[in-house]
């Protein structure tokens, strides 16, 4: 029998190679496709010699063309870290617009399904805790983070137009904090700068006064919720993420704990927009998807914490964020 092709956007990135990772498990013949704006070819490189793995350079920004059959399609390329998508906001805004409209064209052209990346942001600053699905968020569309936050939004609405207007079959899997190897231990989020901060005897900076609250995922468990909704039979959104809740003050203390490091947390000005809460209800996803979380986090954060312990002394000591000034010209 054939095996079934799909195409995953966003591929180099940190989620993409993973879920590059299961599919190729899983049997299927696996078309990654990655700008490498953000993305790393080194997360993907130990597939470069199957048969069943091709890549692509390219912007899905651009028209997209893909030669043959395609079953699925997986959109999960987008800058995904404040600082990124901070430096590269019209990049954000289009990969998440044009982006996700040349690929629903191509799934309509090829009869493909189609399941896209949306976001925990797309509740924004959020006034209900936890976050259901139905509710439709706070979001401010002209602040920094609306770049990230209304580019989610607009590719969930176009997405729910194409299902109904023109019966494509499309899935929107709404990721929450999500965290495991391959992670860019520069990228600005949370865990990446508390672990590299300990690994090089730095105190832990802490935005705000540590109170705001984020629930993290272990990558695993993420592409397991994908998989399984992927080959669901529902279109509407379902949040994927971890619902045990800490504050980040909390969190830095586990690290500094995990890394046995002597460090104190430093307190600095919480960013603009900067959500208060993030804690997922994951009503729908154990009811629809029987998914529910299986890595503690103690669990979780050990494997994460030996993958950037295993990282060569340069890419610990490159606290400089990645430099996009070829993209912005």
């Amino acid at each position: 029998m054939k095996a079934k092709r799909v195409l995953i956007t966003g591929a180099a990135g940190f989620l993409g190679s993973h879920l590059c990772d299961r599919f190729i498990k899983e049997g299927f013949h696996v078309i990654a496709m990655d700008n490498l704006i953000t993305g790393d070819l080194k997360n993907i490189a130990h597939l470069f010699k199957l048969e069943n793995f091709e890549f692509y350079h390219h912007d899905v920004s651009k028209f997209v063309y893909v030669p043959g059959e395609l079953d699925y399609i997986l959109h999960f390329a987008s800058p995904a870290s404040p600082i990124d998508y901070l430096k590269i906001p019209i990049q954000t805004l289009k990969v998440g617009s044009l982006g996700t409209h040349n690929l629903l064209g191509l799934a309509r052209n090829k009869n493909a399904r189609m399941l896209i990346a949306s976001t925990s942001e797309v509740y924004g600053d959020p006034n209900v805790n936890p976050q259901p699905e139905e509710y439709w968020g706070n979001v401010n569309p002209v602040g920094p983070r609306g770049v990230y936050d209304e580019a989610k939004r607009f590719q969930e609405a176009i997405t729910m137009a194409y299902h109904t207007f023109h019966g494509l079959e499309t899935r929107i899997v709404r990721i929450f904090n999500t965290y495991g190897p391959r992670m860019r231990l520069n990228d600005g989020r949370v865990l990446p700068a508390f672990i590299g901060q300990a690994l090089r005897g730095e105190d832990l900076t802490v935005f705000g006064d540590g109170s705001q609250t984020r629930s993290f995922c272990y990558v695993d468990d993420l592409v397991e919720g994908i998989y399984r909704l992927l080959f669901s039979d529902y279109a509407q959104p379902v949040n994927i993420g971890n619902p045990d809740e800490i504050t980040i003050k909390q969190f830095g203390e586990e690290i500094i704990k995990l890394t046995g490091t002597k460090q104190k947390l430093v307190l600095r000005d919480l960013p603009v927009d900067d959500p208060k809460q993030r804690r997922p209800d994951i009503t729908k996803a154990k009811a629809l998807l029987n998914w529910e979380p299986k890595v503690s986090r103690a669990e979780g954060l050990k494997i994460t914490y030996d993958y950037f312990r295993s990282l060569p002394k340069e890419a610990l000591e490159n606290t400089e964020h990645k430099d996009f000034k070829i993209y912005n010209k």
